[in-house]
């Protein structure tokens, strides 16, 4: 098919003209069906306009100069291919008009299909169909009630009811049992509901109906849904949609007919075989929308053998030339098999796993390619606990495991309900007999989803597997009754509040709540399961992976720990030292009066006795943990409390002291305590006596503290071990504040360690946006740094973490003002080239100056890959985070430093 342009800018492109490599112009499917075409597949014929008229367009808000020509060329030259012109009274041509943005969006964005249809060409339709007017009005009904909804938004219901009402007259459930007589009538019913919401009759012009369905998938990137989904899923708000329309092939033209999807492999477990639903007399929207339940793709050997063979021989045909995973789309019409759609297919975390290791066994890919397909969120979900399942617990429904999980939560059957509990904190389970794009904010605030109809590939399936939530779908032994507010099944019913718990990898459903157990995965890191021997594809996989990413990975991963008991956790997930010991948090508890009274001391002899009273047990918490980390490197940071946290509520105080004396009670000491608070409260005080600060306004603090940890290494080494301590002075600003307390620290350590051979390095915390920007002059008094990047976010951003994410952060990313939140991950134009100036003007000042990070950001995977680019040693984070960050400073290792096999 050719076509001449008529503007110099190209905005359309022939299927012929296009390849796979073409997804940030042609978006994902418009680049796949341009790349099926070229292999030679049976690919019904279109074009696809471009995501630059897409952007254009909503620059704009109108098509940009030349796409009109453009489109008129291009449908001319398919109409000419087919012989057959758009919505020809007599043998009219129709076509889907489909969205297709870079990344898969499933179900977010428009569809728009049978457009050309009218009063006249609906019997064309019929007549070229074999006179079968069943199949013409039950087409056009979808055309109206599809355009409908997109094009004029219509509510969608409305089109629900009418269709109900129609079956439920004839005594029926299924809409294949509804008449040509039927469908006719309800083509008038949809008229009428579309004059009575837009005030217009139903255009009646192909080319209007073509021009408007463009339009209308072009202003679907801006939908509540497809933001929101953006949003979950971290994609571009810039990119925009593709549009591709393409030559309608029909799969509801009677029992020889249909649509399915397909995948190459289970997308929920990765094993290989054939996966996938086929619906006879169907088109594809039924499939997705779950109207009716599917049958296995198996069954379509039995009912068009010849169109199964050679679909079967294309899926394999595709994984081999995209070296992975395909989702499919199909459709047959009287026996004829046509290729609709393929994509990179979503899969479940555990699937990625397998996949990837499958794939290097059969030569498709190599390892790095292997690290390259998982991600540490995935690995996240896999580490997420599972039902431990008894006799007490009996499954009263099975439907399919559509996303792998274990889920409970109380019963809701609405999305608003579902974002109306979650933000009280509760759990829910968000029951529907199908989901459609508009339960989009649901899905995501309820902890699983529970599906009466729809298989693997309804919109439930897909979208939940995408953002890792446990589905349960087409549990048809459910029935829902949404506006009831319940589902009954096996004789019992449920209603709101009631709880449930659903298992994503079985299917099966239970009543209440069902207890978990540890997953597979994290036995395997803790030790308890041997990779190589156990009969558990996943846990092979995970190891093979594992085991190739710490060979790769340049960052060393420690832990953040503050006990012995968190240090030797972190050992069995892979932690290599501890980054980041917190010593205010071993002040807690029974020994929270003895800091108060340092703070509060007055007189040298209470302070000195208070400090007395703390050396022992901080020595103690130290040897506990240089012993266990056996020779790994520990970071201890030196107190860094806000004074708030370990003095009375000055309020609370005030209140009490004033009841007493009310009372005529002695309250001589409470008012002295109350003095001391008031001398020492702060308005902010994180910005207040915290840190070096505290350890340079309380004499003999930090002294007491690095005796202990100098005392401690001692002992280690004297008992025969290995300690490796190195202590962090926290909330420097100013290196005069580091130079003046590594001063005391380096007589203390001389005086403790002599001959014992330990060795203390001594640097700081850059947690304040001065110090980084000072970095080389604080580099001359400091052999490492680490960065408290929760602070550096805090102080440059101007933010108080524990105020603002719950008061404005939601309006924030709701206006795109935030992507994701950045405690969440760095934010690399602000923050993170505040680490990258410290570390360049620090190493500049220090050549071996050790540079780790220890804020959240050290287990969070975007952040990893940063910190790698910018040439930090290690990362530290949350024990249970260390296995996600020593596959991403693995990944980080063969994306950035180009030794990837792409």
């Amino acid at each position: 098919m050719a076509a001449q342009e008529t503007d110099d800018h190209k905005y359309v492109y022939d299927f012929s003209e296009g390849n796979k490599d073409l997804k940030d112009l042609l978006g994902g499917k418009g680049a796949n069906l341009a790349e099926m075409t070229n292999l030679g597949l049976p690919v019904p014929p279109g074009f696809t306009i471009t995501t630059e008229a897409c952007q254009a367009y909503l620059a704009t808000g109108r098509e940009p100069d030349g796409l009109a020509g453009q489109i008129e060329a291009h449908l001319a030259a398919l109409e000419r291919e087919m012989g057959k012109r758009l919505g020809d009274p007599g043998d009219p041509l129709l076509v889907s008009v489909r969205s297709g943005a870079k990344f898969s969006m499933p179900g977010m964005m428009e569809t728009v299909l049978n457009v050309g249809l009218n009063d006249q060409s609906v019997v064309g339709l019929a007549a070229q169909a074999g006179q079968n007017d069943r199949f013409a009005w039950d087409s056009y009904r979808r055309l109206i009630q599809m355009f409908g909804k997109t094009v004029c938004e219509v509510p969608g219901e409305e089109f629900e009811h009418a269709l109900d009402e129609v079956k439920s007259a004839r005594g029926t459930h299924n809409d294949l049992d509804l008449d040509a007589d039927d469908l006719r009538g309800l083509v008038d019913a949809y008229k009428k509901i579309f004059a009575k919401h837009t005030g217009r009759e139903f255009p009646q012009q192909p080319r209007e109906q073509l021009d408007l369905a463009i339009r209308a998938v072009f202003e679907s990137w801006n939908a509540e849904r497809a933001v929101l989904y953006r949003r979950q899923e971290r994609i571009p708000a810039d990119l925009g949609t593709a549009v591709n329309v393409v030559t309608m092939v029909f799969g509801n033209l009677g029992p020889d007919s249909g649509t399915g999807v397909a995948f190459t492999r289970d997308p929920g477990s990765g094993a290989q075989g054939i996966y996938g639903d086929y619906l006879a007399n169907a088109q594809g929207e039924d499939v997705v929308a779950g109207i009716r339940n599917t049958v296995p793709l198996q069954e379509l050997e039995r009912l068009d053998k010849s169109s199964y063979d050679e679909l079967l021989s294309i899926m394999a045909r595709l994984e081999e030339h995209y070296r992975d995973l395909c989702d499919i789309e199909f459709t047959i019409e009287r026996g004829k098999l046509w290729m609709l759609q393929t994509r990179v297919g979503k899969r479940t975390a555990a699937a990625a796993f397998v996949i990837a290791g499958q794939l290097v066994d059969e030569g498709l890919i190599d390892e790095d390619e292997a690290l390259h397909r998982v991600n540490g969120a995935q690995l996240a979900q896999l580490m997420f606990p599972r039902f431990q399942l008894d006799h007490e617990f009996e499954a009263v429904a099975t439907g399919i495991g559509a996303s792998p999980g274990a889920a409970s939560g109380a019963v809701v059957f609405t999305s608003a309900r579902a974002v109306e509990l979650a933000a009280e904190g509760k759990s829910v389970i968000l029951v529907r007999r199908e989901t459609n794009p508009d339960d989009l904010n649901g899905m995501i605030a309820a902890q699983g989803i529970l599906t009466s109809r729809g298989g693997k590939t309804s919109h439930a399936a897909v979208v939940a597997r995408g953002m890792g939530k446990t589905c349960v779908s087409g549990a048809d032994e459910i029935d829902v009754n949404v506006p009831a507010k319940r589902f009954t099944v096996s004789g019992r019913t449920v209603t709101e509040g009631d709880v449930v718990s659903i298992d994503g990898t079985t299917g099966k459903v239970y009543l209440g709540e069902v207890p978990v157990m540890p997953s597979e995965v994290v036995q395997y890191f803790e030790g308890s399961l041997d990779a190589e021997h156990v009969d558990n594809p996943l846990v092979r996989a995970v190891h093979r992976i594992m085991t190739h990413a710490d060979g790769k990975r340049r960052l060393t991963v420690r832990t953040n720990a503050d006990t012995s008991a968190d240090a030797a956790r972190a050992r069995r997930f892979g932690a290599e030292g501890i980054g980041l010991c917190r010593t205010e948090h071993m002040f807690l508890g029974d020994r929270r009066e003895l800091v108060e009274r340092l703070i509060l001391a007055r007189a040298e002899g209470e302070r000195d006795e208070a400090l007395a009273a703390l050396l022992p047990l901080q020595r103690a918490d130290f040897e506990e943990i240089f012993r266990e980390m056996d020779g790994l490197p520990v970071t201890v940071r030196l107190i860094d409390p806000p004074l708030h946290e370990f003095l009375p509520p000055l309020e609370q105080l005030a209140v009490n002291v004033a009841v007493a004396q009310e009372r005529g009670e002695d309250v001589a000491k409470e008012e002295a305590l109350l003095a001391a608070v008031r001398r020492m409260h702060e308005e902010n005080p994180m910005l207040g006596l915290r840190g070096v600060r505290l350890g340079l306004v309380i004499p003999g603090l930090f002294a007491m503290q690095v005796r202990a940890i100098a005392e401690a290494a001692v002992a280690v080494v004297r008992a025969g071990g290995v300690a490796r301590p190195e202590i962090m002075v926290p909330l420097v600003g100013a290196v005069q504040e580091l130079e003046t307390v590594r001063a005391e620290a380096e007589k203390i350590i001389a005086e403790v360690v002599g001959d014992s051979g330990v060795e203390v390095l001594i640097g700081t915390m850059i947690e304040v946006p001065r110090a980084a920007l000072t970095a080389g002059q604080i580099a001359e008094a400091a052999e490492f740094f680490s960065f408290g990047t929760n602070d550096l976010t805090q102080m440059g951003w101007g933010f108080s973490r524990d105020d603002v994410e719950g008061a404005f952060f939601w309006r924030y990313l709701e206006l795109g003002i935030f992507g994701i939140s950045p405690f969440e991950s760095i934010d690399r134009d602000g923050v993170g080239r505040l680490v990258r100036i410290a570390a360049e003007e620090g190493r500049a000042a220090r050549p071996g100056l050790k540079l780790g990070v220890c804020g959240e950001h050290g287990g969070d995977p975007d952040s990893v890959h940063f910190f790698h680019e910018v040439g930090l040693d290690y990362v530290s984070c949350s024990p249970f985070r260390v296995p996600v960050a020593r596959l991403e400073a693995g990944r980080a290792a063969v994306e950035t430093d180009g030794s990837d096999s792409r």
